[in-house]
């Protein structure tokens, strides 16, 4: 991958300065689906430029809770503040209950939160620059010529300058995942979420997805990572939280987790899987 400059990464949104030097603040976030309770009273920060990455077993909430912070799952209890501000609601009853916002107002929340999941969720009729360019053209209302000029800086910055014109259905998993990045990056997130990016990849693919993903983070962007690459958490974390069971069990450096766990349940987990 080619790296760029840092005027132009200014250009095309390579690391937004935003309001506070907290991105995320999750305070005690409840959801529910049905009578199933999967997240309780989580508590979650993230500052500027941090790394975290989020681990545990299947079903722990990992996913859910990065889902509710751009709000594509609704919580029933807590509050998520990104740069600031609620996301999702308004405080109603002099603050003691949430209202869902209006849609154009969370859409607009969204804009600048950036997510990968683990599909790729690309446009099948669409090239990868087409992809790439979408969102900006129409709701940011870029200029067609300037949004071809990010997009075209954005595949380079991926590692696919060449495949500009050619359609998903053209590239592997791990091209599609990488242009996937590019299209979130397009938005000039100040914060971007990523859930198992790699989970849905053969293994000879994974290395230049997170290759990508190392270099965001040298780059200082904000990341909250589900993924359960340990190597990728030991290397580019500053941070690793462990959930079980809609709970953070621990969290610490990735040498406090790796090698000094407090919590048996993490202890546990991790004599499984390293």
């Amino acid at each position: 991958m080619t790296q760029i400059s840092s005027n132009l990464l200014g250009a095309i949104g390579g690391v937004p300065r935003p309001d506070t030097d907290v991105v995320v603040d999750a305070r005690d976030v409840n959801k529910w689906f049905g009578r199933l309770h999967v997240l309780k009273d989580v508590c979650l920060q993230v500052k500027r430029q941090e790394t975290v990455v989020i681990i545990g077993p299947s079903g722990s909430g990992k996913t859910t809770f990065i889902r509710c912070v751009n709000h594509l799952e609704k919580i029933q209890g807590g509050r998520i503040f990104v740069n600031g501000h609620l996301i999702g609601y308004r405080e109603a009853g002099g603050g003691t209950k949430l209202v869902e916002d209006k849609e154009k107002n969370i859409a607009k929340q969204r804009q600048e939160i950036g997510m990968v999941f683990q599909r790729f969720n690309l446009f099948p009729h669409m090239t990868a620059i087409e992809n790439i360019i979408e969102a900006p053209i129409n709701v940011r209302g870029m200029p067609h010529d300037e949004a071809m000029v990010m997009g075209r800086a954005l595949l380079e910055r991926v590692g696919l300058a060449a495949k500009e014109k050619v359609y998903p259905n053209q590239l592997s998993g791990g091209q599609q995942q990488r242009i996937a990045i590019a299209r979130a990056l397009a938005m000039k997130p100040a914060l971007m979420l990523f859930d198992e990016p790699t989970s849905a990849l053969d293994p000879e693919m994974i290395g230049e997805v997170l290759e990508v993903m190392k270099e965001l983070a040298r780059e200082g962007m904000t990341m909250i990572v589900v993924s359960h690459e340990m190597g990728f958490a030991r290397e580019v974390a500053n941070r690793v939280v462990m959930m079980d069971d809609g709970v953070v069990v621990e969290e610490g450096t990735p040498d406090q987790i790796f090698s000094g766990p407090t919590q048996e349940r993490t202890k546990a987990f991790l004599s499984k899987i390293l």
